[in-house]
């Protein structure tokens, strides 16, 4: 499992990059937590980062579901508009678009972010 989707992931980022004014936002899903990153690509630096661990989250919703997900999509969004990111491309890091990934990416596109 874990090798197949290592490869989906490669596939994908052939394809998807990020820049300054467009980073990618790149998703690991664990067992028990979800992590987001906004990635610039050009210089190799990560902008923001947020996960199901931080303390902003504790006791809001059990780390691995779709709650607390929806939590780190929300939460990623609005420290991407304090830092002056409105546009990014998504990196689903080779999930099915389905499920916690998919309640990172809707939460951040309803707190304002564009993908």
């Amino acid at each position: 499992m874990k090798i197949s989707r290592e490869k989906r992931h490669q596939r994908i980022r052939k394809k998807v990059k990020g820049t300054q004014e467009r980073p990618r936002l790149s998703i690991y899903r664990s067992l028990n937590n979800i992590y987001a990153q906004l990635i610039d690509d050009e210089n190799d630096k990560t902008l923001l980062t947020c996960s199901s661990l931080q303390k902003d989250l504790k006791g809001q919703a059990k780390s691995g579901n779709k709650k607390a997900s929806a939590l780190v999509g929300e939460l990623i969004a609005k420290k991407a508009k304090e830092k002056g990111i409105e546009k990014i491309v998504f990196d689903r890091g080779g999930y099915l678009y389905h499920g916690c990934v998919k309640a990172v990416a809707e939460a951040a596109r309803k707190a304002g972010l564009v993908f």
